[in-house]
């Protein structure tokens, strides 16, 4: 009991204050309850010295003034509302304190006379409730504030992530993250429209992708037809979005319906569904977002029935709200991440018609490209991870640039299709017309000479020669004959090409300074001038002229690929495979680059180039040669100062040629 109520003789100061106190009180109580204006509100006395009217969830306390001065302990149930703005304080006197600034700062809402009338009291009272739910009104006008503001920044959160982001999967797991963010969803999945055709019934709903913060399960991709049997399809179909409480109590003229199968096979009960579709600029539903079992604490998981009977709610209009405008961002975005994707597969398909129509001008180097581009790529990742002391430390690559490097890589001899076919497929040192040509000319000297043999053997015999000198002419036809099959024998071996250099050139140009006459009379060399050029190559196959035209191919290349908008992220695919070729030196070719102008990504692939162009398959102009022969070439090119020492060392050192590819590849090179 208060520290007012002690006994004593009414002649003592304080119990008289005590007893008037309490009589004063009664007759507010009396004069509150009969008052008709104040029926509606709950009217309770808490404390002898207290009386409270409740409206709603408001209240005004009121407490005679002796209350404040001397035993405010009695205020003290109230002391939170007072405080929160629940309850207002109503001191029926004037307290004795002459500053009152406490008492306005602890809730005092108003000052009746000691003796109050009814009217006094109703308008004190309804003036503090007023201010009440003024106050109330504005603080939850704050709130809402607050939380539209929280709301706004997230949504623009949202939108930069989403609308920077074009990997098609990554989108659509954050549109479907920050959905169930926003409105507090346990799970979701989403759904993207496949099909062009007008009937949007000939469609499908391609399922893309599933979260669930409960349950973990294995979610694989599967398609369904665009129907209005399906909630998804409803909402494809009729361009709007479906709100359930519950979706295994749907009414019996539903349109759609739930398969509870898939709940049973997880262990999961999905009740509260919000499906919004996902629309293009022009109005077209892409896909369909579907939102499972808002909670009223996030961080709460759904493991029983009796979780999701506690914790699952419907979503709410502002739920809806909210993911319609992150909808309405969110379709654009995956607009723009589809045609990205169409783009890019375009751009995959444009590269590798490219690398199969090299194939088929070169079948004999089929594969080149697309194993230098495995290569050049792997190089590039084992140059990132190697301990790297020297230029190239700190060398790191973006997706994009390791995608420029493979693009360039698969079409670094593009240019090939600017050569002759038979100066691109040549296996031999001659071509098969010019072999054969000198072949029917060996034949028509041995004609011309056996022709020449029977003449004198005719003069001979008119002469009365004898039978010796008829032999040793046949034996001369004979020598002769033995003579030219020998020199075509010579040319036979010396058409076969070789990697490093070598050939019996002397016997070629002895070969070269022999004639015949031919069935007109004229005398004819056995070998022209040009083939004998040809048959004096000391590397390979091709004479210097068709090592020129090869070599245009990277003109060409350089010409080809710079007519092609690649855009920002792959602006530089021309420039890096025209540039393949150059040398450290500066004696490579087209532009005869030094080291560092050739960008870094070329000479790489000129390592890989080389490599394989050593370690490929036999062609017909060259037999393969071992991994550890083209190793040793690899470090006579460094010496020659042609390739660059530390990404041949990181090269052998990381074995990239028995690491699997990295990405797809494509076609041809010599």
């Amino acid at each position: 009991m208060s520290a007012l109520f002690f006994e004593g003789a009414p002649s003592d100061r304080r119990a008289v204050t005590t007893w008037g106190a309490l009589a004063t009180m009664d007759t507010v109580l009396l004069r509150l309850r009969s008052d008709a204006r104040l029926s509606d509100r709950v009217i309770v006395r808490p404390h002898p010295l207290l009386v409270t009217v409740r409206s709603d969830r408001l209240f005004a306390v009121l407490a005679p003034a002796v209350v404040w001065d001397r035993a405010r302990e009695v205020l003290r149930p109230f002391a939170g509302q007072l405080a929160s703005g629940e309850a207002m304080l109503i001191l029926i006197g004037t307290p004795s304190a002459g500053d009152l600034s406490m008492a306005l700062n602890r809730g005092l809402g108003a000052l009746v006379s000691d003796n109050p009338g009814q009217d006094e009291l109703y308008v004190a009272i309804h003036n503090a409730c007023e201010q009440l739910e003024a106050k109330a009104r504005a603080e939850a006008r704050g709130k809402w504030l607050n939380r539209y503001r929280y709301e706004l920044g997230e949504l623009i959160e949202i939108a930069k992530a989403i609308t920077t982001e074009r990997e098609l999967e990554k989108l659509l797991s954050l549109i479907l993250e920050k959905s169930r963010f926003i409105t507090g969803a346990d799970a979701g999945s989403i759904y993207v429209v496949e099909g062009d055709d007008p009937d949007p019934l000939r469609r499908t709903l391609h399922f893309k992708l599933s979260q669930n913060d409960s349950v973990p399960f294995d979610a694989r991709e599967f398609t369904i037809p665009v129907s209005p049997r399906s909630m998804s399809g409803y909402v494809a179909l009729h361009k709007k979005p479906i709100n359930i409480a519950d979706v295994y109590d749907l009414p019996a003229v539903s349109p759609y319906g739930f398969d509870r199968s898939f709940d049973a096979k997880i262990g999961y009960r999905t009740k509260s569904m919000l499906c919004m579709p996902l629309s293009s600029r022009k109005g077209d539903v892409i896909g369909v977002i579907q939102l499972i079992n808002k909670k009223r604490s996030a961080d709460r998981k759904l493991l029983s029935a009796e979780d999701v009977e506690d914790q699952v709610v419907a979503f709410d209009p502002r739920s809806e709200e909210l993911v319609g405008t992150l909808a309405s961002q969110a379709g654009i975005a995956l607009e723009n991440a589809i045609l990205y994707s169409e783009i890019h597969h375009m751009l995959e398909g444009f590269v590798l018609a490219s690398v199969e129509a090299i194939e088929q001008r070169d079948p004999t180097t089929s594969g080149h490209s697309r194993r230098v581009a495995t290569l050049t790529v792997n190089l590039a990742r084992a140059l990132e991870r190697a301990d790297n002391m020297g230029p190239y430390r700190g060398v790191s690559w973006t997706k994009d640039d390791l995608r420029e490097l493979e693009y360039a890589s698969l079409l670094h001899d593009f240019g090939k299709i600017g050569v002759r076919e038979q100066v691109l497929v040549k296996a031999k040192k001659l071509y098969p017309y010019e072999l054969e040509i000198i072949r029917h000319r060996i034949d028509i000297a041995t004609r011309a000479h056996e022709v020449d043999i029977l003449q004198r053997k005719v003069r001979l015999l008119e002469r009365g020669a004898r039978a010796d000198d008829l032999i040793a002419l046949d034996h001369e036809l004979a020598v002769r004959k033995a003579e030219l099959e020998a020199a075509f024998a010579a040319i036979s071996s010396a058409n076969e090409p070789s990697v490093l250099s070598g050939g019996d050139f002397a016997r070629i140009e002895a070969i070269a300074r022999e004639t015949y006459t031919d069935f007109a009379g004229n005398l004819v060399p056995l070998l022209r001038p040009e083939e004998v050029v040809s048959l004096s190559v000391t590397r390979g196959s091709l004479t210097p002229s068709e090592i020129d035209e090869i070599r245009s191919h990277v003109v060409h290349t350089t010409q080809f690929l710079s007519k092609i908008p690649w855009g920002k992220q792959f602006r530089r695919v021309a420039v890096i495979a025209g540039s393949h070729h150059e040398r450290l030196n500066g004696t490579g070719y087209p532009r005869r680059l030094r080291a560092e102008e050739i960008p870094l990504q070329s000479k790489m692939m000129s390592v890989a180039d080389i490599f394989d162009a050593l370690t490929a398959s036999d062609r017909p102009y060259k037999k393969a040669v071992p991994v550890e022969r083209a190793l040793d070439i690899l470090g006579f090119e460094v010496k020659d100062q042609h390739l660059d020492p530390d990404l041949v060392r990181v090269f052998v050192e990381a074995r990239v040629w028995e690491q699997q590819p990295m990405a797809p590849t494509s076609v041809s090179g010599r």
